[in-house]
């Protein structure tokens, strides 16, 4: 019998406000263990917390990116259990009023991952495994988390890196979170269960808990998948509870029974008032959006006419899809640009992170006017590129890379002149583009623009070499 996968994600993201949720404690990454702490994010007796209003804010940009209703009333509550890494022994948390609710994000096969809720929540403390001891790190203690919670509607390993990927670079694009995987700023717990195909029935579910990186959520998805169907095949039953994923080894493992909200006895968490936000102030922050990835995909792709596989490198990296926007007004044919952010210029740029902050010494407006010159056609691809090099490593303008005797061309005139000359000069180059090698209109193409370096236009060019053969 074939099973089919029924997996929904929690997935917690760490807000990019300046200070932590409760406390005015900072919020950095990479800080010595324990500078970042204060007694009310230790959770010391007699503290009082006090929320940000700007995790709200962010919170709420978070849930109208993904198509969520806004709760215009919410609440926070305690959601009680005890771990070494929480010292107050209960999280504050929200429970059945969440700021956010009924959301979905559209996959490229037009599936639609429903969200069901997205509420904030203060983050835990941290352990380090060191030496055979056990060392905690309260500096993420207090930090501000949103939970983004799916219902359980993806059907492959696939679908959750395509449905993670769009959640990533959305609230990267909306400056919610920077969504580091690798420093713990988007983690992301996976619920699996399997079922017969074309059942509507749902199976027992596990959970793995805190897997931070994208490649071993969908090792861990298809090895927990195929684990669940060998159990069941053998007239065993899946057993409900929480498990971690061996990394080295792809393998589950179970860390504890799995806990329903029972178990976390929530209620109110009578230290904080009421959550009330106006429908002004949620349109004024819906205002505030960017235009979304998806939106600028469709746009690059269907109106622009970049080949879609390009439209995608760009849309990755927001500050790179902001200056191609800047670079492309007037330019009748935007591929020019795309071409030399990808080819050029993401070449000077190693990392992912090095992408991600697009810095450059060229501006926007210089690369408008460079592609404005190749379209135009006075000057060519060959020239352009090596006057962006210069541009690139230097941070001078147009005008300092190219001469004005570059910019000038070359007249009709004197380029039917080159033109012939050419001709006369490569009668069996002509002969073989007569007898149908089209490649030999190439090498002629290629003859005239070293013979006028550069400055002929390649298309007026091509037209005069015809009309030559033609008339001989």
């Amino acid at each position: 019998m074939k099973y089919e996968l029924v997996c929904g994600l929690e997935t917690h993201v760490e807000l990019s406000s300046k200070s932590k949720i409760f406390c005015s404690c900072r919020t950095d990454f990479g800080a010595e263990p324990n500078t970042h702490c204060c007694p009310v994010c230790i959770g010391l007796p007699g503290t009082l917390p006090t929320l940000n209003a700007e995790v709200v804010n962010l919170a709420i940009k978070a849930g109208l990116a993904v198509n969520c209703e806004i709760n215009t009333v919410s609440k926070m509550d305690r959601k009680n259990y005890v771990y070494p890494d929480l010292p107050k022994a209960y999280q504050i948390s929200q429970y059945d009023l969440p700021l956010c609710k009924n959301g979905y994000i559209e996959l490229g096969s037009g599936r639609k991952i429903r969200i069901e809720r997205i509420h904030i929540e203060e983050d835990a403390g941290k352990l380090v495994h060191k030496g055979g001891d056990i060392y905690i790190d309260y500096n993420r203690g207090g930090v501000p988390l949103i939970e983004i919670v799916t219902a359980p509607d993806i059907r492959s390993s696939n679908e959750a890196k395509e449905y993670l990927e769009k959640l990533q670079l959305i609230m990267r694009y909306i400056g919610v979170s920077d969504c580091k995987m690798q420093e713990g700023s988007m983690r992301c717990d996976v619920n699996v269960s399997v079922r017969p195909e074309n059942s509507n029935v749902l199976g027992t579910r596990t959970e793995i808990k805190n897997m931070n990186s994208l490649s071993f959520i969908v090792k861990a998805i298809e090895f927990e998948q195929k684990r669940q169907s060998q159990i069941i095949e053998k007239g065993q039953n899946v057993v409900q509870e929480t498990l971690r994923y061996n990394e080295e080894l792809n393998f589950t493992e179970s860390m504890r029974s799995k806990e329903d909200a029972q178990d976390y006895r929530y209620f109110r968490e009578p230290d904080l008032v009421t959550i009330s936000t106006s429908r002004e102030k949620i349109e004024a922050i819906k205002s505030s959006l960017p235009r979304l990835p998806d939106v600028r995909l469709k746009f690059y792709v269907e109106t622009l006419k970049i080949p879609e596989k390009d439209a995608k490198l760009i849309v990755k990296y927001k500050n790179a899809a902001d200056f191609f926007e800047d670079s492309i007004k007037g330019v009748k044919n935007a591929k020019i640009v795309s071409n030399f952010i990808i080819g050029q210029m993401f070449s000077k740029l190693e990392t992912e992170d090095d992408k991600e902050r697009f810095n450059t010494s060229l501006t926007s407006e210089s690369m408008n006017e460079l592609s404005k010159l190749v379209d135009s056609g006075k000057i060519n691809m060959n020239l352009a590129k090596s006057a962006l090099n210069k541009m690139l490593e230097t941070g001078e303008g147009i005008h300092e890379v190219i001469s004005k005797k570059d910019l000038q061309g070359i007249n009709d005139e004197d380029l039917k002149k080159v033109c012939e000359k050419i001709v006369d000069e490569n009668l069996e180059v002509v002969n073989d583009y007569r007898n149908g090698k089209n490649k030999a209109l190439q090498a002629l193409i290629g003859k005239v623009m070293r013979e006028t370096r550069g400055k002929a236009n390649p298309q007026q060019t091509e037209k005069n070499l015809v009309n030559i053969i033609s008339d001989n």
